[in-house]
Order: structure tokens, then sequence, then C-alpha cells
């Protein structure tokens, strides 16, 4: 990747009709990531075919409905993050999203595209008329920074609650955030 100031990574939300032409880039995103080390649910070492399945399920997802795909495009257009609202929530959380798989590639990390994707999620639960947001992520890892910077709050930890990609287990810090 040669892009290097944060003004050349641009932010969209994917179409419905777009999200599986993304699944390639979008696999050596979620690849890149386990590899160093992210624990985002995949374990080490991730084949291409696991990673293509999962990216495939979620173009099916954002094709329904169920799901809005947000992805940092650089200047060449190819994609260095990532991140998902679920909103296929049960009927008596009309109100409410899930925020999943917020992925930034490691070459282009501290850049603000974090900052930016997370500020792109809040904007499309807004347009989704989603007032609660909620996320999860790894105890003690650099995503917390950015969560509490960006305003979110902590609700508490769950010791042991995943495996990291090497397969050591890892206590995990859930999130909330109210937009008005």
């Amino acid at each position: 990747m040669t892009d290097k100031p944060s003004e050349t990574i641009t932010i969209r939300r994917v179409a419905p009709g777009d999200a599986h032409a993304c699944v390639e880039a979008l696999a050596d995103v979620l690849i890149d990531c386990v590899e160093g080390g992210a624990s985002v649910s995949f374990m080490h070492p991730l084949s291409r075919e696991t990673a293509l399945a999962f990216w495939r399920g979620v173009a099916d997802g954002v094709r329904r409905g169920e799901r809005a795909l947000l992805v940092a495009e650089g200047a060449s257009n190819a994609i260095v993050g990532t991140v998902q609202l679920v909103l296929a929530l049960p009927e008596n959380q009309p109100h409410r999203a899930d925020v999943a798989k917020m992925l930034v590639r490691r070459d282009v990390r501290r850049r603000g595209v974090g900052q930016r994707l997370m500020a792109a999620v809040d904007a499309v639960a807004r347009a989704e008329g989603r007032t609660v947001l909620v996320l999860d992520t790894v105890t003690g890892g650099d995503a917390e920074r950015l969560y509490q910077g960006a305003g979110w709050t902590r609700v508490g930890d769950v010791p042991g609650y995943a495996l990291m990609p090497d397969g050591t287990l890892c206590s995990t810090t859930f999130y909330y955030r109210h937009l008005m």
C-alpha cells in the first residue's frame, strides 16, 4: 500500500449490488489483520477460502438489508479498511445496531482511517434511524483507545471471552454509544 496521508483515503457505504465485488479485497484486509494478531473471530493461519466465505456471507447480508458495509479506500481504490453495522436485530430493538469487524490494514494504521470509519458508521446508523450502538473488542487492545476517543462508553470486561488468533484466551470489553 503506497497511500500515506489519511486525506487520500475515502470512506463509502457499499451499495447492496456492489458488495460481492468487494469480497476479494475485504478478504485481503481480514487476512492481514488476523496475521497481525487481531482477535476478530478467526484463527491464524486464516485460509483465503475461509476469509472469502465470510465476506460472501456479509455481502449476502448487505444485499438483504441486514447489514451496512463501509469501506475505506486508498487513492487507487484499494480497500484498506472496513466496518459493518448489523441492522437485523430482534423486533424489540429497532433503535439499536451492532458495530462489527472494524478492520484496518496494518500498513495504514495510525493515520485516522479507523476514526473516519467510526464517524461514518455513526452517520449510517443515524440515517438508518438507530440511536444505540454496541460493540466489543479485545481488552487492552489498540482499538480501545479508538472507541474511547470516539465517545464510546465502556460497559465492562468478560475474562476469557474469546481466543486470540494464536489460541491464547483473551478478555473482551463491551462498549455502547448513544446517538442523539
